[in-house]
């Protein structure tokens, strides 16, 4: 692979990694999301095709899924009765490969059936960039030794579920021109409407055919192969729902319709190409170039992008990321706290318009959250822990069941996790740093941050002459019930600073709650640093008991200790999924001197299992700014392998989005070292040492921004914008066009 192939390959066939690559090469476009399995049937492979917003409840006591929809990629082969099937007969090549430049995935294969005759088959498929409703496919065969007959039989199929949960009614299965199919289904509990149309385009000599039957609309094509002349069969398909916004959503049927006669009169390659010019323009917009000895952190940084792009539904407020973005139904498709702090930060300095609409969702469900919180005893706002269209929490109240004891484990995050509402605030105030936005600020902004203020004031309690925040869990969930978590009571400090200082700003002021919040941070308790300058995470960590963590830290990510102890003698050890004083230290570097960061750096660290996938990249980034380079790129290679590494079930489920963003936090915000301080951008690299160079993007309060780091020098273009002050290895600059520092 050179370095600008922005490629994705699978060179085997191999049943043990058919759903991690069905994830990895996910086709979307932040509306829809296709899981890239193969045309052909596997009991193995879980079929995906979700949309945005699309939730729904498989029973009245269960949390909202993000329903997995009726399939429109599959295909049944038949070649002189023989069913192609990659587990019979003989596979001669194999080799399929997700094109990141222009979001197509193509699989091409030469075959050898049981009866020996070898056939050439090439699949093609994308989602597009350019029109959010539109997905296509092409298939070509070439029998290559003799005369075959050929059947394919395609069309829409809803017998998908949930892991086995039905989430739709059928109510509608049409055939009309005897070309188009149309499926149109409603979710059982939510009551939205999904329209599914598509058809196949074929060489007129084609026989085809039309069936309904158990929940498949299906065409059946029947064609003669002669040697080595290929057959080709183009699908194009549509999906509209009743969420969409204007004519669209009020009759997804009608639209379905007519923008599948649209598309089909068009073609795949031509559609291709309209699709292809969106993602060069993404390309050219966004992309993070790497000169690296090692050419797999390029791709792995491509990768990142690609999928923090076809993730994120930047078409519509209501609607935000989930934690496996578009690409599987792991964690149900839910919005955690992900979003603000490890996915918005790509948008908001490479496109801030997207960061906003992802506060919006949040804006948009105040009201859920100030009911939750009144529901709980407290003023404000509390935002639930896993959070889908309805706003209300989703996270379900109790976890697999334990089958050596065959008791379900209560989950704790939605009674305690409350950090999210601090993150949501922390997002706020970085999106107006960065924007200016008086506009959002003022309303928008303002409410959550005022909102989420009298939710901390109220969760505080007296404690010895000082206000304590009891029983809560911090990011770091191998801990829970604790008090005084250090992560949570900085963050909630922050949070009530902010909103008194944007009162204050747009004169908004609160009398009462100016006042309160005043207290409140006069009184919050800080945990402070000890004499081995270490913060302690919780009032009670410290003193627990220590085990050897080697085993554990050799198989990351496994939780396999939780084979070994269950989680209330976990809870008593020192044993961290991931380090919430590490990650505090990430978002407030400006808090501690650089010795005692690096102090703490290193003991958490070795309390780390580093079992949750966010953990590694915010390592990188605090060891890359302590100077720790080799340290920083080891985290920063072993966070690119969460997803991309050998691990032949890490995926299986969907990808780790929040992972995913990280990478790209690490690249910039811990090797380029990038920085704000008083509105005032700032950069002070930290390359490793196997990089080069290293060319990235940056959108700063009006400016455009192209930045370019070797060990030698730093070179700040700005692009579009308003002149700025910059802080450059600590010297101040004004940048009006461009400016080149030379390094020592």
């Amino acid at each position: 692979m050179k370095n600008n192939e922005q490629v994705l390959s699978e060179k085997l066939f191999d049943l043990h990694y058919i759903n991690k690559f069905a994830s990895l090469m996910t086709l979307g476009n932040g509306y829809l999301g296709l899981r890239a399995t193969h045309e052909e049937d596997y009991a193995e492979q879980t079929r995906g095709m979700y949309v945005a917003g699309i939730y729904n409840k498989a029973a009245s006591n269960e949390p909202s899924d993000l329903v997995n929809l009726p399939d429109m990629a599959g295909m049944r082969i038949e070649i002189d009765g023989e069913v192609f099937s990659l587990q019979e007969g003989e596979i001669v090549s194999y080799e399929r490969q997700l094109n990141l430049a222009n979001g197509e995935m193509g699989r091409e294969i030469l075959w050898k059936s049981n009866a020996g005759a070898r056939f050439r088959l090439v699949f093609q498929r994308f989602v597009s960039k350019n029109d959010l409703h539109l997905l296509a496919m092409k298939f070509k065969i070439t029998s290559l030794d003799k005369e075959a007959t050929l059947k394919v039989v395609t069309g829409i199929d809803a017998q998908q579920t949930n892991f086995g949960k039905q989430h739709l009614i059928e109510e509608k299965v049409r055939v009309f021109e005897e070309d188009i199919m149309q499926g149109v289904y409603k979710t059982t509990e939510s009551g939205h409407t999904i329209a599914l149309a598509t058809s196949c385009i074929c060489p007129e000599e084609s026989d085809i055919s039309f069936s309904a039957k158990n929940r498949q609309l299906q065409s059946t094509i029947k064609q003669d192969l002669a040697v080595n002349l290929p057959f080709v069969v183009e699908k194009i398909g549509c999906v509209f729902t009743s969420l969409d916004n204007g004519e669209a959503g009020v009759d997804p049927e009608t639209s379905s319709q007519n923008a599948l006669k649209t598309y089909s009169s068009i073609g795949y390659d031509a559609l291709l190409a309209q699709s292809a010019l969106k993602w060069e323009q993404f390309w050219q917009q966004k992309r993070v170039k790497i000169t690296s000895t090692n050419e797999f952190d390029q791709l792995a940084l491509d990768f990142a992008l690609y999928h923090l792009e076809i993730m994120t539904p930047a078409h519509d407020t209501r609607f935000s990321v989930g934690a496996k973005g578009l690409t599987g139904e792991g964690y149900k498709g839910h919005i955690f706290w992900d979003t603000e702090i490890f996915i918005a930060p790509f948008h908001l300095y490479t496109q801030p318009e997207t960061a906003k609409k992802l506060l919006s969702y949040r804006y948009l469900h105040l009201e859920q959250a100030k009911e939750k919180a009144l529901l709980n005893g407290y003023e404000g706002a509390l935002f639930p822990w896993e959070s889908a269209f309805s706003g209300k929490e989703e996270t379900p109240e109790f976890a697999a069941i334990n089958i050596r004891t065959g008791q379900r484990q209560k989950v704790a995050s939605a009674i305690a996790e409350h950090h999210i509402v601090a993150d949501i605030a922390y997002a706020v105030a970085q999106y107006y740093e960065n924007t200016q936005d008086d506009v959002f600020m003022k309303k928008e902004g303002l409410a959550l941050l005022k909102e989420t203020a009298r939710f901390w004031i109220t969760r505080a309690v007296e404690d010895n002459g000082r206000l304590s925040i009891k029983d809560v869990i911090g990011p770091d969930e191998y801990t829970e019930h604790v008090d005084n978590n250090a992560y949570t009571n900085y963050m909630a400090y922050y949070n009530v600073e902010k909103a008194i200082y944007f009162m204050d700003k747009f004169g908004d002021a609160d009398e009462l709650l100016l006042e309160r919040g005043q207290a409140f941070l006069n009184r919050l308790y800080l945990p402070k640093p000890n004499k081995d300058q270490i913060i302690p995470q919780d009032d009670t960590f410290l003193n627990k008991t220590q085990i050897d963590l080697t085993r554990y830290k050799e198989n990351q990510g496994s939780q396999g200790i939780l084979l070994d102890y269950s989680r209330q003698e976990v809870n008593e050890m020192q044993i961290l999924k991931q380090a919430d004083v590490v990650m505090l230290l990430y978002l407030f570097p400006e808090l501690f001197p650089r010795d005692m960061i690096l102090e703490n750096l290193h003991y958490y660290e070795e309390h780390t299992i580093h079992d949750s996938s966010l953990s590694k990249a915010i390592h990188a980034i605090v060891a890359a700014r302590c100077g720790e380079n080799d340290v920083a790129y080891r985290f920063f290679q072993e966070a690119c392998l969460i997803d991309l590494g050998p691990d032949p079930h890490s995926s299986d489920e969907g990808l780790h989005a929040a992972s995913l963003g990280a990478l790209w936090l690490a690249t910039i915000f811990g090797f380029a070292n990038i920085s704000s301080e008083n509105d005032r951008l700032n950069i002070n690299p930290k390359l490793p040492t196997s990089w080069t160079e290293l060319t990235f993007p940056f959108h700063w309060q009006g400016s455009s921004l192209e930045i370019l780091l070797t060990h030698q020098k730093i070179t700040m273009t700005k692009v579009t914008g308003p002149e700025l002050t910059v802080g450059i290895n600590n010297e101040e600059y004004r940048l009006s066009d461009k400016i080149e520092v030379r390094l020592a």
